[in-house]
């Protein structure tokens, strides 16, 4: 089977898998595992990644408003490579490719192939997405098995954060100019860390805040994560905007508890790894309950 994926999620579901050698065809996003970043990019985005926030939030507006693609697909390739499986997504169409972005390339197929569009709000459907993918490739043991223990790892933490208190209230900032809250599965992510998220709803989408909302809000915790951002990034971001400053009469600023995390590797994709992610959540939280030696480059404190 030749399989493309046109999301970072479903590449790193796909080798989970153990596809890895069916991939054909991946996204300029798809770095994880190393070996996902070796296979022909489908896709480009028609914004500049490096640009500051606020400029990609205009380039991304202006697309919208003109009726335009933020993503190009490499038509040509795409047929080159004769996929018998297309894996896509439905749920934010400025994350990762959607099957619009597909409709013209696949109008030069003579036999079109099979085009699984995942559509997760929650970590359980981010489970039952890879059973999904594993009944579409014929790996459903393996998918099942992973799900399963994916769902282990979850209800683990959750039962250990249960009992704590107090429990922080979070600030998820999923953008930073202008601000956006995280939506879908971060506040159930921060829910069962044993916090509370004073913004987000759970499987809701992200959406735009102001800056008095998030002072009324009045977090504990304030984590920086900015979609498809590492560390480092989101880091940098937030000090060039002297937010600090901004925030200063929080209790998060007070106390000294503002986070950038990887949100690339643990928070923005539905995949796998979303289990890693509430468990470095979980020790941001809750360090003297939740050990995490093996995430300690994921996060930084601001």
């Amino acid at each position: 089977m030749q399989i493309c994926s046109l999301l970072p999620s479903g590449t790193e579901i796909l080798y989970a898998l153990g596809l890895g050698p069916s991939v054909v065809g991946v996204t300029h996003e798809c770095d994880y595992p190393a070996d996902a970043a070796t296979k022909p990019a489908l896709i480009q985005p028609r914004v500049d990644p490096h640009a500051p926030p606020a400029e990609i939030d205009r380039q991304v507006a202006a697309l919208v408003a003109r009726g335009e693609s933020i993503y190009s697909v490499n038509a040509g390739l795409l047929e080159s490579l004769a996929p018998d499986l297309i894996v896509t997504q439905d749920l934010c169409h400025v994350c990762a490719a959607s099957p619009d972005d597909l409709a013209s390339a696949l109008s030069r197929f003579s036999k079109s192939p099979r085009v699984l569009s995942l559509v997760p709000h929650s970590l359980a459907d981010v489970w039952d997405d890879i059973r999904r993918v594993g009944e579409a490739t014929g790996t459903q043991p393996a998918a099942e098995s992973l799900a399963a223990s994916l769902a282990q790892r979850v209800a683990a933490v959750e039962s250990r954060s249960s009992s704590l208190h107090p429990r922080p209230r979070v600030l998820c900032l999923e953008w930073l100019d202008p601000f956006y809250i995280g939506g879908h599965w971060v506040p159930e992510m921060v829910a069962k860390a044993g916090g509370e998220d004073v913004l987000g709803i759970p499987r809701e989408p992200s959406r735009r805040v102001t800056l008095e909302e998030i002072a009324a809000s009045g977090p504990d915790v304030i984590l920086v994560m900015q979609c498809g951002y590492t560390a480092a990034r989101n880091s940098a971001d937030f000090s060039k905007m002297c937010l600090r400053e901004t925030f200063k009469g929080f209790p998060a600023v007070r106390h000294n508890r503002i986070f950038a995390v990887d949100a690339n590797s643990y928070f923005s994709r539905p995949g796998p790894r979303l289990a890693d992610g509430l468990e470095l959540l979980a020790h941001i939280l809750h360090p003297s309950h939740f050990p995490c030696a093996n995430l300690r480059e994921a996060f930084l404190r601001i």
